[in-house]
């Protein structure tokens, strides 16, 4: 059994596997860049180093200077997590070479199926059915589009390295076709470092079916059964679950036996996933609309995935554990028979984004964070690279955590993941929580069988107001009343009651008891100014509040709010000029799309940023003319710089 690990990871997964590390005796080594040096994950590992600066590109991506501090630190493996370099075949032969162990399937199977249009060839020649779709090597804009038109519209884009919703675009005209394979290889450029792609005919009822499937250097290899990974933005995945709701037997069969097949086909060692697509666009009688002849191959994940938990949960088995026994050589400790399903598992990706703003990325200090603990009632497991005090930086991917629920059925799993999301503590990152407990209750997902598009067509329900609600306003009025460490009264302007003109106020530095007949103030999130009537005999739903260095904190039900007194009328919000396109974020621009002087629509794309791994683009709040420009791409800019300033057109 390898004695110590080096974890070429960092975050959420490396914690993960120094936690299984642990519990069977192995000495664990984690790296680090400049921006994760007091990251959670070197902070649980037995030993850490330093290998370089905070873009991935000069440090995690490094596969040298991560040798290097596996030879350093007399590490025997190297587990490379999922992401960063965890399916580069050259990197995997490069340990190999050094005398190490590597914690992952075979170079050539990585290579075999790490590009898409590759493994699918290869897949074809196996009996496994693939997705309709051009493979070929002309990459000409030309050709592209030609095949475009013979596949049909719609269509999709995809890079054949890669993943995570990285490099892929749908495109439903050819009009749009040019703008899509331009951003599409951009992208692929930026994520893998090869700009190929391949056109697959978009399915337009599509479920998103997987296999997790394990092999081991004895010529063993089982399925652990399917997870259903549907529940989709800008295909990356939010909400998975295992099993998938609405798979018969006979169709599980046929899809896990592909799974197989598709294994056996590269001759499989280790934790895989095998992906599949399937149309549900035909349901018959209000079915699932899973069919065996409808589901088709879409790619191969020679890695642990991020949403292996669910399976993990279902199976009772340790998939970081099987990957250390088989890289020491080990048989599978189960056969396929031995292998069932048990209850019912779903977890949910918390990421560090505001959905009211377009879901792009927040960073910041983690000044407040609590995630979900179990009850009686409520058990839960989280998974998680950060703890308060800590800071997230524009520098990775921005999932802070996954939330994993249980259940014997999949109602009562459902229900207790919406409950867990509903009280996470993020401030003041903000976070996806509110968003995701939404999708939880939503019909349609509790239902079951919704495909890929449900989460672009509910959105704008979905995503809702960022105000505080009635409750939240109401706990912290109540606080801000009663404090038993004292408050600040010489801050709560614009109060007066209800049922009379006068004035209601006291003395600065006294403590303030609720007043008797409902009394109206005003509260300040910092972006937007509530007024409320304080009710003291309120007994709507009254969500968790506290007092906190920077004002009231309060946990309303997935959205956490820092209020302060504030003056009507809003004179305590300070906001962007009008027609000001500032930078969300700190990043680098990649394209602009407009010149000084340019008349632009309301919605027009006028700069693409790229931080945190993604493209964003940055539109026209109205229509009017580029009065300003401060933008060119390659350029570096902060959070809150000016890039673009809008004129608004008269009349």
């Amino acid at each position: 059994m390898i004695k110590s690990l080096l974890i070429a990871n960092r975050g959420e997964i490396a914690c993960r596997i120094i936690r299984t590390a642990r519990t069977m005796g192995i000495r664990t080594v984690a790296v680090y860049s400049d921006a994760d040096a007091k990251a959670l994950h070197v902070r649980q590992a037995d030993e850490a180093v330093h290998i370089g600066a905070s873009p991935a590109r000069e440090s995690y991506l490094v596969g040298d200077k991560i040798i290097a501090a596996a030879k350093h630190t007399g590490a025997e493996a190297i587990h490379p997590g999922y992401g960063f370099l965890s399916e580069n075949a050259d990197f995997a032969q490069s340990v190999i070479d050094a005398g190490l162990i590597w914690v992952g399937p075979r170079p050539d199977s990585i290579r075999a199926m790490g590009l898409k249009d590759a493994a699918k060839e290869r897949m074809i020649a196996a009996g496994v059915p693939v997705t309709p779709g051009y493979l070929g090597a002309d990459q000409s804009p030309d050709r592209l589009a030609a095949e475009a038109e013979k596949v049909g519209y719609p269509v999709l884009i995809k890079a054949v390295a890669g993943g995570g919703g990285k490099g892929m675009r749908r495109v439903d005209v050819p009009a749009d076709f040019a703008d899509a394979l331009l951003s599409c290889q951009r992208e692929a450029e930026s994520s893998f470092g090869n700009t190929q792609v391949l056109i697959e005919k978009y399915i337009l009822s599509p479920r998103h079916i997987e296999v997790q499937v394990f092999g081991d250097t004895h010529g063993n290899v089982v399925h652990l059964f399917e997870r259903d990974c549907s529940l989709q933005r800008r295909h990356q995945k939010v909400i998975e679950e295992a099993p998938a709701p609405g798979m018969d037997p006979a169709t599980r069969e046929a899809v896990c036996a592909a799974a197989v097949k598709a294994a056996q086909a590269v001759d499989y060692v280790g934790a895989g996933t095998i992906e599949f697509i399937a149309d549900t666009s035909d349901r018959e009688d209000g079915g699932s609309g899973l069919r065996a002849d409808r589901i088709w191959f879409m790619e191969m994940n020679t890695r642990l995935q991020v949403e292996h938990p669910v399976t993990e949960e279902i199976t009772g088995v340790d998939l970081v554990e099987w990957q250390l026994r088989v890289a020491s050589g080990e048989p599978l400790p189960k056969r396929q028979d031995e292998l069932s399903i048990n209850g019912w598992a779903i977890e949910a990706r918390l990421y560090a984004e505001n959905p009211a703003t377009g879901f792009l990325p927040s960073v910041g200090p983690l000044r407040h964070f609590k995630l979900p603990s179990s009850s009686r009632r409520w058990p839960v497991r989280t998974e998680t690279g950060y703890s308060r005090g800590d800071e997230v930086t524009p520098f990775y991917d921005p999932m802070l955590a996954k939330i994993i629920a249980t259940g014997p059925d999949r109602d009562e799993a459902v229900t207790a993941l919406e409950h867990h999301c509903e009280t996470v503590t993020c401030w003041p990152v903000r976070t996806n929580a509110r968003f995701l407990a939404s999708a939880l209750r939503h019909p349609a997902f509790v239902a079951g069988g919704i495909d890929t598009g449900f989460l672009a067509r509910e959105s704008d329900i979905l995503v809702g107001t960022e105000a505080p609600s009635e409750g939240a306003l109401q706990a912290v009025a109540s606080l801000i009343f009663d404090d038993d460490r004292g408050g600040s009264p010489s801050d709560i302007y614009d109060v007066g009651s209800r049922r009379d003109s006068g004035p209601w106020s006291a003395q600065a530095g006294t403590r303030l008891s609720a007043p008797s007949a409902p009394t109206r103030l005003h509260l300040s999130t910092g972006s937007s100014v509530n007024e409320i009537v304080f009710d003291p005999d309120f007994s709507g739903p009254n969500p968790w509040a506290e007092r906190v260095d920077e004002g009231w904190l309060v946990d309303d039900f997935g959205t956490t709010f820092v209020l302060n007194p504030a003056r009507a009328g809003g004179d305590a919000i300070v906001g962007a000029a009008d027609g000001a396109i500032l930078s969300p974020m700190p990043g680098r621009l990649i394209a602009v799309e407009v010149a000084a002087g340019d008349v632009v629509a309301k919605g027009q794309k006028l700069v693409t940023l790229e931080a945190m791994k993604m493209e964003h683009s940055l539109t026209a709040p109205f229509d009017g003319t580029v009065a300003e420009l401060n933008a060119h791409p390659g350029g570096q800019v902060s959070e809150g710089a000016l890039l673009v300033r809008i004129e608004r057109a008269e009349g």
